[in-house]
């Protein structure tokens, strides 16, 4: 991710000084003497960093792009931290842009066919043989966004059915095989026809723009911000 991050960021005319140990770096771990002269910072680093790393940020009152996941148990903290620095940071789990374009196109679309009874909500994703979660990330997203929207979904269902399903439930399934990135699909159903909003996610490329559109945005801004609500502003 780092190295796509600095293609996208050169690309877009912005100077890079980076810390990450495992490119030729110019330095070797993130100090407050390096955030002088930074703009922002984009971590995609590990769990067991984050709470070092933005103790540094904070320090050096540096806004902050977190990509990294599983440190939900230290969540609490670094928010309290931000909040007394008064700078923005960034946080959330999915900072692909047609990810969070698939997202607002399914609510926008579930809210539409409440007005048609006749069609059916469901959700199917496929990825990797390599993935340890199913359903995915994406999937749970997606799937909350349409139980917002729906005036006939209540709850997500995401075991295997051995029975018929009620029709306040929403079945996500998942299949796993292959090198398959990622493919969310949201299908409405009718006895007429079947409307399709599918993602298909190619590489990292994506997600390495939403974190440099993310930098870009969260300069002179202040805050503890989900991803989500960052591109619901953007969508704007």
């Amino acid at each position: 991710m780092g190295k796509e991050i600095e293609k996208i960021l050169l690309s877009r005319g912005h100077t890079v000084e980076t810390a990450d140990p495992v490119t030729a770096a110019k330095y070797k771990e993130i100090t407050p003497a390096i955030l002088e002269t930074a703009d922002v910072v984009i971590d995609f680093s590990a769990p067991s960093a984050v709470e070092k790393n933005c103790d540094v940020y904070v320090k050096g009152k540096t806004p902050v792009v977190m990509g990294t996941t599983g440190w939900e148990n230290i969540r609490e903290q670094v928010a309290k931290k931000v909040e007394a620095a008064g700078i923005g940071f960034i946080w959330g789990s999915n900072y692909s842009v047609g990810a969070n374009l698939f997202i607002n196109f399914v609510g926008k679309a579930t809210a539409l066919v409440n007005n048609f009874p006749e069609y059916d909500v469901l959700l199917h994703e496929f990825h990797h043989k390599r993935k340890k979660d199913s359903p995915s990330g994406t999937a749970i997203w997606a799937a909350e966004e349409i139980i917002k929207n729906s005036s006939q979904k209540t709850k997500i269902v995401t075991e295997r059915l051995d029975r018929q399903i009620a029709a306040d439930e929403l079945h996500v399934s998942s299949t796993r095989g292959g090198d398959i990135p990622g493919t969310h699909t949201v299908m409405y159903d009718s006895f007429a026809d079947t409307i399709e909003i599918t993602h298909k996610a190619r590489n990292r490329n994506g997600f390495a723009l939403g974190a440099v559109l993310a930098s870009e945005w969260i300069i002179n801004k202040k805050g503890f911000i989900k991803v989500e609500d960052f591109f619901k502003e953007l969508l704007k």
